[in-house]
């Protein structure tokens, strides 16, 4: 199990306290550190039956200043959106929980966090 983790959020915070109390395994990408490729965050997408602009933290500055909002939200728009967020990392929302059997979660709520250890 792996946790894309920003040791500044608190919803982060929560969901390794969490792993921590439910005893699972996993490791720690600090992912604003070691940003994802653009084949990592279509494959994270995929594995939360996602698209892009439904984890893209609009309110981040970087994202004003990429005017994200009047971006298309179609299939042709989606390298866009999966290069913006491999390139400015700080778009993506967190805490994104990828377990070894292939399940992923944004766990930002306890149901959430629950289905991935579950």
């Amino acid at each position: 199990m792996e946790i894309w983790f920003n040791p500044r959020c608190s919803k982060c915070r929560t969901a390794k306290d969490f792993l921590d109390e439910a005893g699972a395994e996993y490791t720690i990408r600090r992912y604003l550190e070691q940003p994802p490729t653009e084949a990592e965050v279509r494959e994270v997408l995929g594995r939360l039956e996602l698209e892009p602009w439904e984890i893209v933290r609009t309110g981040e500055a970087v994202a004003k200043e990429l005017g994200v909002s009047q971006w298309g939200k179609t299939p042709a728009d989606r390298g866009q959106w999966i290069a913006a967020m491999a390139e400015h990392p700080a778009l993506i929302q967190r805490p994104i929980i990828t377990a070894d059997d292939g399940r992923a979660v944004v766990g930002r709520d306890e149901r959430s966090l629950k289905s991935i250890v579950g």
